[in-house]
């Protein structure tokens, strides 16, 4: 009698259920990937509108940057200035992501005598209508800080004009929720990567059940697979509720609507997948159970802070940028919002992921070395 092949695609989908099955029963793995993003949202979503603590804004490239305004601005702790091209920086200011596009113009040379009341420089500020409020604050102050700049340097010469601002561009609402949300689904990606690897294959290998399934024709790729399918299910629909959530009560951009949605569930998926490769390298250096939220909090709390969740990388110091754009979550944070708001596909964020996808092939192959079934 012919002896019935071993079905290991059944094996890995009973895995995969069973697996699911002690998430949805588990506090922990709810809270984390679910109720505690839905609380920021919640928070940051009532907030609502734009962060007004600061400027920000854009120079033209062929602005005078050889005078004190501009010195101002760069020194200014409050004013960020962003860098691209001119279409760039028109395409943000349509988008609501600046303030204003400030242009410094060095006006011909003048000497008191013949031309007392003519300016050395001429500022011309754009806004866009969702950034008057923000962008005539910024124009008042640049109007004092110009003031003091004329009367002590040139007390009988005006050293700057400010010209009147062009007629508003029309923009894209850029609101708080649009820039928390897709920091809020990252880092639960991340925290279950991590933590949950980790602990699901620490107690498996504890409680001795890897070394039952090996008394079986279970093959080490079911068991993997099934893990993270079971992973994938549970945090891809805890993705999607908090996506509708933003949507349709606090307005979240989905600018090409269903579509945008499938590409920030693939991004969320693929970003999963690196995540869990830490979490196989700290199930394999923990001694005890005790020892593994140490070691996953060195790998999360960082890019919780510095990978662009709550804040702008733009608004760290300078020597603390380098560190935050070199953590994954801040490229998967950053592919997320130019795929919701700014209406990009997956290509278009392309460099984002090949930086992920190099941080997997790097963390996987630690992974290899450290990971233990027994």
């Amino acid at each position: 009698m012919e002896e019935k092949k071993y079905n290991h695609v059944k094996a890995t989908l009973a895995i995969t259920k069973a697996s699911l099955r002690s998430m949805l029963r588990s506090p922990s793995a709810v809270v984390f990937s679910l109720a505690f993003p839905i609380i920021f949202i919640l928070v940051f979503g009532f907030i609502g509108g734009r962060n007004n603590y600061h400027f920000d804004i854009a120079i033209t490239q062929n602005s005078d940057t050889l005078n004190p305004i501009y010195q101002w601005m760069c020194a200014d702790s409050n004013t960020i200035i962003h860098s691209g091209t001119n279409e760039e920086k028109n395409a943000a200011l349509l988008k609501g992501k600046l303030d204003a596009i400030v242009e410094i113009k060095k006006n011909p040379q003048i000497d008191d005598t013949t031309a007392p009341s003519s300016p050395v420089y001429t500022i011309i500020i754009q806004n866009s209508t969702v950034s008057m409020q923000n962008g005539q604050l910024f124009r008042s102050v640049v109007k004092e800080v110009v003031s003091k700049i004329s009367e002590s340097a040139m007390p009988n010469l005006p050293k700057f004009a400010i010209t009147q601002t062009p007629p508003p561009v029309q923009a894209r609402v850029y609101q708080t929720i649009d820039f928390i949300l897709p920091g809020q689904i990252g880092f639960s990606m991340l925290s279950a990567g991590v933590f949950g690897a980790a602990f699901v294959f620490f107690s498996l290998r504890q409680t001795l059940v890897i070394k039952r399934f090996f008394a079986t024709p279970v093959s080490k790729t079911s068991i993997i697979i099934g893990e993270m399918m079971s992973r994938l299910i549970f945090q891809l629909t805890a993705a999607l509720i908090i996506i509708l959530i933003g949507k349709f009560f606090f307005h979240f951009t989905l600018v090409h609507g269903i579509y945008t949605v499938l590409e920030m569930l693939f991004l969320c998926a693929f970003g999963l997948i690196i995540f869990m490769g830490f979490g196989f390298i700290i199930s394999g250096l923990a001694k005890n159970e005790a020892s593994i939220p140490p070691l996953a909090n060195i790998i999360t709390m960082p890019q919780f802070l510095l990978a662009g969740t709550f804040f702008s990388v733009e608004v760290f110091p300078k020597w603390l940028q380098p560190i935050s754009k070199a953590l994954p979550l801040t490229y998967m944070n950053e592919a997320m919002r130019k795929i919701a708001f700014d209406g990009l596909n997956l290509w278009d964020v392309k460099i984002q992921l090949l930086i992920m996808l190099a941080w997997g092939v790097v963390v996987y192959a630690v992974a290899i070395k450290t990971f233990k079934w027994e």
